[in-house]
C-alpha cells in the first residue's frame, strides 16, 4: 500500500481551502504574537494568498485555474521553506515559532513525501502503441 495519498483531487477539495482558513483563523485562536504582530499576521496574509493561489489553480476546486498544479504544488512547498526559516530569522519564540515550523513540516508533507503523482494524459501514441494507430 503507498503512503502516497494526497492527489489532485484530495489537495484540492481536502487541502487548500481548509488550510487556507485556518492559516487565517488559527493566530487569533493560538493567541499568536508574543514575539511580535507579525507572528500573526504573516499567516493571515499567506492564507488569504493560498485562497487566491487555490481559486486559481487548475484542479477541480479552481475558479480561474491558470496556475498549472505542478506550480501550485512548488509554491506550497516554497512556502513551507520561508515557515521554516521565519522563526529564526524574526527571533520567534515559543508557541510563535513552534506554529511556523510544524506547518513547515506538514506543508512538505503534504506537498512532497504524501503527494501522489499525477496521473499522465494518455496521448494518441500511448493508446495505439509507437505508430499511431
Amino acid at each position: 500500500m503507498s503512503f502516497r495519498f494526497i492527489t489532485k483531487s484530495f489537495h484540492a477539495y481536502l487541502v487548500d481551502y481548509p488550510i487556507a482558513f485556518l492559516l487565517i483563523v488559527a493566530p487569533f485562536m493560538l493567541k499568536l504574537g508574543q514575539s511580535g504582530p507579525l507572528a500573526i499576521w504573516l499567516s493571515v496574509i499567506v492564507g488569504v494568498a493560498a485562497l487566491l493561489l487555490a481559486a486559481m489553480t487548475d484542479h477541480p476546486t479552481g475558479l480561474v485555474r491558470i496556475i498549472p498544479y505542478w506550480l501550485h504544488l512548488w509554491v506550497d512547498r516554497a512556502v513551507a521553506v520561508v515557515f521554516a526559516i521565519v522563526p529564526f530569522a524574526f527571533k520567534f519564540a515559543q508557541l510563535d515559532a513552534q506554529y511556523y515550523w510544524l506547518l513547515a513540516a506538514a506543508i512538505l508533507l503534504t506537498t512532497s513525501v504524501f503527494n501522489a503523482p499525477e496521473e499522465p494524459v494518455a496521448t494518441p501514441s500511448r493508446l495505439y502503441g509507437r505508430h499511431g494507430g
